[in-house]
């Protein structure tokens, strides 16, 4: 990793230097998936069974997971391991339950009550990978949302092996969330069925959940349709941003920009320092670390991407953090709180040197399913917010009315919607004849 002073750069070369790997949609890509989409629509189970033994080279009797797979799952986990998910799943329901949406009930007037209700979305689809690394936790990070917004039927799909299994762990998690409709189906077929419904798989108003390429172009084609199913937000490679100071350790750091580069080789990881010895010790470390990593090989061409930036000081650190709007923000300084107050978009932010990207990827309690590649500038994560319909009510007694009806009389033929006017003015009228 070469180290940028990032005050020597010029416009473009600033811009340059935190630009993100390329990610095309590619027309070709775009018009497989276009048609995987469409063949799913046609033809159902036999489609997604076809794809499934193309793709994933497994010939399946039944797309969805049994009664006794779940239990085969369970069995043959070791107790730490379900204990663990269980830890987890807890603090994430802890933390997850104290941020859920609210009803809100309020008079602005007299006799003018408005009000914030909240409706469960009905059926929810959510995707857990299972690529070079099968994620248990996404579906933790999924399920208990979902659960605690109440939704009524949660479908999740995820890839199968070439042996036709699901990974124990995963099924394990969505049954600790309630979730028992499971289907063995991984890629844009996944997506496909979950978005437009088949014989087996229940069509989905919502559909969550991280993916490669070709989960994220099936996500933007079913969201672009008329009536298409909603998604959860923009995505892309994950990525973290580490802002350090002298007095970080090298050893920390290193570790943290390499947990971020073994996800995928299109990962990115940045460090921002306002001390360049401490870059120069990270580069080092990162070499040290990286060659004992069993996904060495991965996270080697991720680091081939990444950056290691000497600023001025802490807060043009945090003013480049706020231009690249980073996935994780791991704020390793001797003050973080209060650079903390400098931040203004991040998906997750992770606070001094004990605390680790990774925590927040299983167990800390708060979601890792994230706005990536930017996108942090105006969304946000998956919360019990993301699987509830917010509706606003209102109720206006006659005096109410006669409160706040000429305001909107006013406002109406401003715009010259006569109609929205007489609708409040004929009801003025009664009330004064009443």
């Amino acid at each position: 990793m070469n180290v940028i002073e990032w005050n020597t750069l010029n416009a473009d070369a600033c811009q340059q230097a935190l630009a993100r790997p390329a990610q095309a949609r590619s027309e070709e890509r775009r018009r497989a998936v276009a048609e995987i989409m469409a063949r799913v629509r046609r033809g159902g189970d036999t489609t997604l069974l076809d794809l499934t033994a193309q793709f994933d080279g497994c010939a399946l009797g039944s797309l969805r997971v049994s009664e006794a797979e779940f239990a085969a799952a369970e069995a043959s986990l070791d107790d730490a391991l379900k204990q663990a998910i269980a830890e987890a799943r807890e603090r994430i329901e802890t933390f997850h339950r104290a941020g859920a949406p609210t009803p809100v009930s309020v008079q602005t007037d007299a006799g003018v009550t408005c009000e914030r209700v909240l409706r469960a979305i009905t059926r929810v689809g959510l995707y857990v990978p299972a690529g070079s690394a099968p994620l248990p936790s996404t579906a933790l990070m999924l399920g208990v949302p979902a659960q605690l917004a109440g939704c009524r039927e949660v479908v999740l799909c995820t890839p199968p092996r070439r042996d036709g299994s699901v990974d124990a762990a995963v099924l394990y998690a969505a049954r600790l969330c309630g979730i028992d409709t499971v289907f063995k189906l991984g890629g844009a077929q996944a997506i496909a069925a979950m978005a437009y419904g088949t014989d087996s798989v229940p069509a989905c108003d919502k559909l969550f959940g991280p993916g490669n390429a070709w989960v994220t172009e099936a996500k933007l084609q079913v969201s672009a349709e008329p009536g298409g199913a909603a998604i959860d937000m923009p995505a892309g490679p994950s990525e973290v941003l580490v802002i350090a100071d002298a007095n970080a350790d090298a050893r920390f750091v290193a570790a943290d920009l390499l947990s971020q580069a073994e996800h995928g080789p299109d990962s990115q990881a940045l460090l921002v320092t306002d001390n360049a010895a401490l870059a120069e010790a990270v580069a080092a470390q990162v070499n040290t670390q990286m060659a004992q990593l069993s996904r060495r090989e991965i996270a080697a061409e991720a680091i081939s991407q990444s950056r290691l930036i000497v600023v001025e000081n802490l807060d043009q650190a945090a003013a480049l953090s706020n231009a690249y709007a980073p996935e994780h923000l791991i704020l390793n300084v001797a003050e973080p709180r209060q650079l903390l107050a400098q931040i203004d978009s991040a998906g997750s932010v992770f606070l001094g040197a004990y605390s680790p990207e990774s925590v927040g990827d299983y167990c800390s309690g708060t979601n890792h399913v994230l706005p990536t590649y930017g996108h942090a500038r105006a969304w946000s994560g998956v919360s019990v917010a993301s699987f509830v319909k917010q509706i606003t009510v209102q109720s206006l007694t006659g005096e109410g009315l006669k409160a706040v009806g000429p305001c909107a009389v006013t406002l109406a033929t401003a715009e010259g919607l006569d109609a929205h006017a007489q609708a409040v003015r004929v009801r003025l009228a009664a009330l004064e004849g009443a």
